[in-house]
């Protein structure tokens, strides 16, 4: 069978997912986009159509909390005879809310979308990336990851592990041609606000563009890098808070995630 590459990215209906679609079809990239979005998802293969008209657009409807529709996605890329050469895991959701209120099976969905589906992708494909010697893998974690998050508890662990996942897979590819970057982005404009009923923080700290979060991580995953937080005033916070004590940076956290009265 024809070995047919192409590029993955979850949750590519909207937001991030939707503008890192479009720099990969810009480079010429087949791509396999995935989101449990469907209609929102034939708007993208559409979109990318009109601006780009020789690449292939395959939309995959999925449920990345469903272990079904991760083993699913990983089938018809085998039956169909794709190397995904390039996998960008951006799939998750946050929600705000004080962790002994939030529903819990709201909380186990978090871990399998946030955690668990970029584990699962991750692993699946990495193995055709090495067969192969080439592959880049962007999964999207968070400068939620780099602290804790009361209000916020469960985002900011989920993130926190895709992370540490990623900088440890990374030093397991280093004396290999695959590269995987941990992204950590700060506010972005996308559906992420609402779905997370996080606002405040975006009164808080003002969000960026999506398409200039996916420009910094592709150009960062093209530069082979293992780790990048996208804006100069995250990085700042990130060295200071290495001064702090952690009770200090979850006061601070609190602060930016809900009002407290």
């Amino acid at each position: 069978m024809r070995v047919r590459k192409a590029t993955m990215i979850t949750g590519s209906a909207s937001g991030l997912g939707k503008e890192f679609a479009k720099i990969y079809a810009e480079r010429g990239d087949d791509l396999i986009l995935v989101d449990c979005d469907f209609d929102k998802l034939k708007a993208v293969k559409k979109e990318i159509g009109i601006l780009y008209g020789d690449v292939e657009v395959i939309v995959l409807e999925a449920d990345l909390s469903r272990y079904e529709d991760l083993k699913r996605i990983r089938y018809f890329c085998e039956e169909e005879g794709f190397f995904v050469r390039c996998l960008v895991n951006c799939a998750g959701f946050g929600d705000q809310n004080d962790f002994r209120k939030m529903a819990v099976d709201r909380q186990i969905e978090m871990t399998e979308v946030d955690c668990n589906a970029p584990l699962y992708l991750t692993r699946v494909f990495l193995e055709n990336m090495l067969k192969y010697d080439e592959g880049h893998i962007i999964n999207v974690s968070s400068v939620a990851g780099l602290y804790p998050g009361p209000y916020m508890a469960t985002y900011h662990a989920c993130k926190a592990y895709l992370l540490f996942l990623g900088t440890s897979v990374a030093y397991e590819l280093r004396k290999t041609p695959v590269r995987l970057l941990s992204l950590c982005p700060g506010p972005f404009y996308s559906d992420f606000v609402d779905r997370a009923h996080n606002e405040y923080t975006f009164t808080k700290i003002k969000p960026v563009r999506a398409e200039t979060v996916a420009r910094y991580g592709y150009r960062m995953s093209e530069k082979g890098k293992s780790f990048a937080i996208v804006g100069a005033k995250n990085k700042i916070a990130f060295f200071l808070s290495r001064f702090l004590p952690r009770r200090a940076i979850a006061f601070i956290s609190a602060r930016l995630i809900k009002p407290i009265v």
